[in-house]
């Protein structure tokens, strides 16, 4: 029993370790863009933020209002309408009548083959003309100065792509931040190394849905949005697409200049993990099962490390809990200052780690009783999304098998 311990605490340690060398690399690797000084460029280019919503008039309006209060003169918005059966479409229309820089373009059908949302971002940017282009979600809020703030950082480091880390704003419950929090922690710290985005040596990509800045000569020489038309990581997609066609790609922080509540309600976290079961676990169950597991054994150990202290003939092996506590501690006040979130909901982790696991399991079986996953009303074939997946989340490398059999 003392050997078993032993060993599980020595895995679990490492674990940690690795965890709080990825909130070191990224608070030192990722840089909040306001802290660089950059000169104002000379000419500003031309701006075409392309925002995709669908059914979303709870907060469409509020989020869209902070793009039209930008200060940048050569701006236009283009508002896309992706089949939404709420007023969605009617507040698009609204502030395009109000705001000569904005254009509306209403999807009532869904070409074969696509998922809604890149085919989304597919036909905004084929009707934008800026040459820098912002992907931007339907529920972010921007300061006044963020395009410009950002455009002068892109112009002063010649970037073609810069991916925003927004700050989170609170949801309604101390448990769903705390099932945010531990997902961006494993996310941020183990599976994707942001930091090493900046070196063109290196692999590693990055995307973030909530703020996507590409330079449009250096997109254009992707494969597009049709490379990834069946990819649900739609922003992670973008990163890695960018990165494999020689882009000059960062990741920087823009937690003062950019805001997103990600998920309001445990309800809205339960349904937005669906899609797991397509992007962690390529469509299949096996792959989830595992990984609820070892998520549930390694996040719980700073909990459970402590516990055969309790005991005399296991206290030794449960010396090891203590640097294990102490490393999920500094790592997760790390994590959390840096995108400027409450501290609290982080610490909590180890004991929402059963919800979190249990909301795995529910969006793979949902997905084996499906044949697929529903996102936007619309139902996608496993087949059709393991064919069409292009990121791995926990790999850098730019060539995956489903890529090499499609490029």
């Amino acid at each position: 029993m003392n050997i078993a311990i032993t060993v599980y605490a020595a895995i679990c340690l490492l674990y940690w370790l690795r965890t709080a060398y990825g909130a070191y690399r990224v608070r030192g690797g990722v840089p909040l863009l306001t802290g660089l000084d950059v000169p104002e460029p000379a000419d500003w280019p031309a701006v075409s933020v392309v925002v995709p919503a669908c059914n979303e008039e709870d907060k469409f309006e509020s989020a869209a209002r902070t793009l039209l209060a930008q200060d940048y003169e050569n701006l236009e918005i283009i508002l896309i309408d992706d089949r939404s059966s709420d007023a969605t479409g009617e507040i698009a229309d609204r502030l395009a009548a109000s705001d000569p820089r904005v254009r509306t373009i209403h999807i009532s059908e869904l070409p074969e083959g696509w998922l809604g949302k890149v085919n989304a971002l597919n036909r905004g940017l084929s009707e934008s003309n800026g040459e820098i282009v912002l992907f931007t979600d339907a529920d972010v809020h921007h300061s006044n100065d963020a395009v410009k703030k950002a455009v002068a950082v892109m112009q002063a480091h010649e970037l073609d792509h810069l991916a925003g880390c927004p700050s989170l704003r609170s949801s309604s419950g101390l448990l769903t931040d705390s099932l945010i929090a531990g997902f961006l922690r494993q996310l941020f710290g183990l599976l994707l190394p942001s930091w090493k985005v900046a070196d063109p040596n290196s692999n590693a990509f990055f995307g973030v849905g909530a703020f996507n800045m590409v330079r449009r000569s250096a997109l254009e020489t992707t494969k597009g949005f049709e490379w990834l038309k069946m990819e649900t990581g739609d922003d992670m997609g973008l990163g890695l697409m960018m990165k494999r066609s020689g882009a000059r790609c960062r990741v920087m922080s823009m937690t003062d200049l950019v805001s997103v509540q990600w998920y309001g309600s445990l309800r809205q976290v339960v349904h937005g993990s669906e899609k797991v079961y397509a992007s962690g676990a390529n469509c299949r169950l096996a792959p989830i099962i595992l990984s609820a597991a070892v998520m549930l054994l390694l996040e719980t150990s700073p909990i459970l490390c402590l516990l055969p202290l309790a005991w005399p003939q296991t206290r030794i092996a449960g010396l090891l809990g203590l640097p294990i506590a102490m490393l999920f501690i500094c790592s997760s006040v790390a994590f959390a200052r840096w995108g400027r979130a409450r501290i609290l909901p982080g610490l909590l982790a180890p004991f929402t780690a059963l919800v979190t696991a249990a909301i795995l399991l529910r969006a793979g079986i949902l997905g084996l009783r499906r044949g697929g996953v529903v996102w936007r009303d619309t139902l996608y074939p496993s087949a059709a999304l393991r064919k069409g997946r292009r990121v791995r989340l926990g790999r850098t490398g730019d060539t995956s098998e489903t890529e090499k059999s499609t490029a």
